[in-house]
């Protein structure tokens, strides 16, 4: 079956499959949850390994192959992953609620278009419902880059902070074009996250959601000015609130860590 460039497909070839099922390191109590499963390359040997695997794959054709393999523990759900809701339908499959008590680890195969809304999902269901172990993720390499890099550098900033408030995130492989059928034209990267609590105090999530994203629009300026919009809207100085959170106003945006950002917000929130 040829990959369909509307879905973003590009199959795995068969070396790199057995690799990442290896980093996967699963258990045989396991239950996956496997987004994008394609033509199954990773889905056959990894259902193999552990309890139970759901596979959500949007391909109706796809969808249709994978239900004919009739293996017992493989359920296949056909839909579109950013409008299934996750949660509702990890418990009915696995028919227990999805929480700390009834985890799943996921795995996928993400189409490069949307893989930054995927990601956001994951985050939310796993800070909703404590209920996801952990992710492997196939991403563009750049992608991936973003997620690991160090505060200060170019690749720092919106999606490796909100990522990791509640992940820690981990790059197992580099994959060149050529590990895939038909090649893309980046490379790409296994990363590994990791969920957990908040490590840092989150007084307000969706007003340190707003300052993250304000100030790393102007990553560059001064922090008291990248930080002037939020602060105005709520009638406060950025200049005011950075001084309260100890955070020197001359600061670049790029500089900031997790926990800074936690005292600004709670800078803000208490302030109101």
């Amino acid at each position: 079956m040829k990959a369909r460039k509307r879905f973003g497909q590009h199959f795995l070839e068969s070396a790199w499959v057995h690799k990442l099922v290896a980093a996967l390191q699963a258990r045989p109590d396991d239950r996956f949850v496997e987004i994008g499963p394609g033509r199954g390359a990773i889905t056959r040997p990894l259902a193999q390994q552990v309890r139970r695997l759901l596979a959500i794959e949007v391909d109706h054709d796809l969808a249709a192959q994978l239900r004919t393999w009739e293996v017992p523990s493989i359920s296949v759900i056909e839909g579109d992953v950013l409008e299934v809701d996750l949660a509702a339908a990890i418990t009915a499959w696995q028919g227990a609620p999805l929480d700390a008590q009834h985890p799943v680890r996921m795995v996928g195969n993400l189409p490069y278009n949307i893989s930054s809304p995927i990601l956001f999902q994951l985050l939310e269901v796993a800070a909703r419902t404590q209920g996801l172990t952990d992710a492997t993720l196939m991403l563009q390499k750049e992608v991936a880059d973003r997620l690991v890099a160090p505060v200060g550098t170019g690749e720092y900033g919106v999606l490796t902070l909100l990522t990791g408030v509640h992940a820690d995130v981990a790059r197992l492989l580099t994959l060149p074009p050529g590990a895939f059928r038909p090649a893309p034209k980046v490379s790409s990267a296994v990363v590994r996250l990791t969920f957990h609590a908040p490590q840092v105090s989150l007084t307000d999530p969706q007003l340190f959601t707003r300052v993250v994203r304000s100030v790393f629009q102007q990553r560059r300026k001064m922090l008291s000015n990248a930080l002037q919009p939020v602060a105005e809207a709520l009638g406060q100085s950025a200049t005011a609130v950075l001084t309260a959170a100890n955070i020197d106003p001359r600061r670049r945006p790029e500089t900031l860590t997790l926990p800074d950002l936690s005292r600004i917000v709670a800078a803000l929130s208490a302030r109101q």
